[in-house]
């Protein structure tokens, strides 16, 4: 049977003592029906998973102790950051879940020229719940990190904000773009052979980003790139470019 995992507060664990409350509290009590010698796994969001044997499980609580620590194994060496164009809320949850699962570090909701929802202030009101989509993904996935999910960002500020952070950033485009990503990918590889440590993905809304946005996005030096014939819809562009990122530069 595959241990429970959950991400909890740092604070949570006290030297090799672990005391679970809240939501994680109640799946193990409640949902799970765990008891005394039952184990789990923790994670402190550091890069370490904890096996934790419990020890008490009350109404007043559950306590653990820790057995065994490990680095987690489910973060991939590639850093992907998806600039995703803000959807109607079922869709952009769904690609937060997979986005998460595929191996996502950041995700950046994003306003450009034909987002369905313009209001920053609408989209950042639902980040807490998207946060919870979040862990519940990384949980399930058995990711070693929580990925990072930022403010809302404008295009053009977030065009600046990739470019300042260095990585290989690729805009998807059904413009008729000269390189595909499997190209654009191949050509990032340095001279040694070695894959680009960090890669930004910028997807449009429902419609796609408009011309203008493109050829803004190229003065940035962002890559226009093509993910072939088809259109995609705007929740599965993102996440068919970030797999092919995690098989072209992972494996």
């Amino acid at each position: 049977m595959t241990q429970p995992r959950f991400f909890v507060p740092p604070d949570w664990i006290h030297e090799r003592q672990v005391t679970l409350a809240g939501d994680v509290e109640h799946q193990v009590r409640n949902v799970l029906r765990l008891r005394p010698g039952d184990r789990v796994i923790v994670l402190d969001d550091t890069g370490w998973e904890c096996e934790v044997e419990l020890t008490r499980v009350e109404r007043d609580g559950v306590v653990g102790q820790v057995t065994d620590e490990r680095p987690a194994t489910g973060e991939p060496r590639t850093r992907i950051r998806l600039y995703q164009a803000a959807l109607k809320a079922r869709r952009f949850e769904f690609v937060l879940q997979k986005g998460t699962e595929l191996g996502v570090a950041e995700f950046v909701p994003l306003v450009c020229e034909r987002s369905v929802v313009g209001d920053v202030a609408e989209i950042d009101a639902r980040q807490e719940r998207w946060r919870r989509i979040i862990r519940e993904a990384a949980e399930q996935s058995r990711r070693g990190r929580l990925p990072i999910l930022r403010p809302t960002a404008m295009f053009t500020l977030a065009c600046q904000e990739a470019v300042d952070a260095g990585a290989l950033t690729l805009i998807l485009s059904e413009h008729h773009p000269p390189l595909t990503l499997k190209q654009a990918l191949e050509r990032a590889r340095s001279e040694d052979g070695r894959a680009p440590a960090a890669v930004s993905l910028f997807v449009g809304p429902e419609g796609g980003f408009s011309s203008e946005e493109v050829y803004l996005a190229a003065q940035y030096g962002i890559v226009p790139v093509s993910l072939g014939p088809r259109i995609l819809r705007a929740e599965t562009a993102g996440l068919v470019a970030a797999a092919g990122v995690v098989y072209a530069l992972e494996l």
